[in-house]
């Protein structure tokens, strides 16, 4: 198995591609993230280090960690206040936001922005999206989304 890029231990397979970006969020309870992220959300987790609160989640190409906070080796910049990550949004692209939004209404879970189709200018182009935003356990802001293809502008 190979070597992930962080010194975080085996991958789950030796083809497993590891993402050129891959974000780390520090998390108040481990347990409810992956409640969130892989029961709700989808994601599977690729690995994990229970001894310092980790957890390496992919799903469809998109990949990120989690950290307990107060676990493992930790980077904290400034004080931490709830919601954490103010100001930044993440996309993930997925196939299918259905199926995620069943979940998330089976589990009671607000959503931040009801899903909407959106057609955004690229260029000399149109790209349409199905997307929503829904905010994880510790406040991330999470912005699913599905391609509805590309269109000339106009």
């Amino acid at each position: 198995m190979a070597d992930s890029p962080a010194g975080g231990g085996p991958s789950p397979a030796p083809d497993f591609v590891w993402a050129p970006l891959v974000p780390e969020l520090l998390v108040a309870n481990l347990a409810a993230s992956l409640v969130f992220w892989c029961d709700l959300c989808g994601f599977e987790i690729a690995y994990r280090r229970d001894e310092d609160g980790f957890a390496y989640l992919a799903r469809e190409g998109a990949q990120l960690m989690l950290e307990e906070r107060g676990e493992g080796r930790q980077w904290i910049t400034g004080p931490l206040e709830q919601p954490f990550g103010r100001g930044i949004n993440f996309q993930i692209t997925v196939g299918a936001v259905e199926p995620i939004l069943d979940a998330l209404a089976v589990a009671g879970w607000p959503l931040h922005m009801a899903p909407e189709d959106k057609w955004y200018r690229a260029g000399e182009d149109e790209v349409g999206v199905r997307q929503f935003l829904v905010q994880d356990p510790d406040g991330y802001l999470i912005r699913f989304s599905a391609s509805l293809g590309r269109r000339p502008l106009g």
